[in-house]
């Protein structure tokens, strides 16, 4: 099989990003976006997505970490449409609910080339750590656009901030993984009656 694997860089005048992605990777994880719970959620996006994953961003944090959390989104959402290529053979749907704690938490993915995105976390404290919370729905809005991604968020339970997002980010892992694995069946094809994604 063709390795999956994609090389983006992107650079502007608030942000400098470098991402490594591998979609059949070992959960392998080395990211630096100077932003710590950002890069926690990043490395369990990783973790239990089995995908390697390589970050290296910089970005005008003086400012605050709006430009980083989203540029890195715009950026992945790149990697994962240019590593899933021609979309033949690949599942296409998933869905995951995430238990963590007093958090659960669906994500459902279509990898369509048709970008949608639905988003319902009840979020109350402004920031976890350095991560202003706001930025978990621009952070999955811009990969979901920059994907050509259908992705639906929605808590189901929870009121610890922490607990929320990081199960959004480890049930969207999962579902990514899940949605972008080979079935064998579709023997190469693409899983729609157009024939195309």
């Amino acid at each position: 099989m063709k390795e999956r694997k994609s090389h983006i860089k992107r650079t502007t005048f608030e942000t400098d990003i470098d991402m490594i992605l591998n979609l059949d990777g070992e959960g392998e994880f080395n990211v630096n976006t100077g932003i710590g719970f950002f890069d926690h959620m990043l490395n369990s996006f990783a973790k239990h997505g089995n995908f390697d994953l390589d970050v290296n961003a910089s970005g005008d944090l003086e400012v605050d970490c709006h430009h980083t959390i989203e540029d890195t989104g715009i950026v992945l959402g790149q990697a994962i449409k240019e590593a899933v290529g021609d979309k033949a053979g690949i599942k296409r749907y998933a869905s995951f609910i995430m238990p963590m704690d007093e958090a659960l938490i669906l994500v459902s993915v279509d990898i369509s080339g048709r970008p949608y995105f639905s988003y319902d976390l009840k979020l109350t404290a402004p920031k976890v750590g350095d991560f202003d919370t706001q930025m978990t729905r621009e952070f999955f809005y811009a990969v979901s656009y920059s994907a050509g991604m259908n992705l639906h968020i929605k808590q189901l339970d929870g009121i610890n901030d922490h607990h929320i997002i990081e199960a959004t980010f480890k049930a969207f892992a999962n579902a990514l993984s899940e949605a972008v694995s080979i079935d064998k069946r579709l023997e190469g094809k693409i899983l729609s009656t157009k024939g195309a994604l």
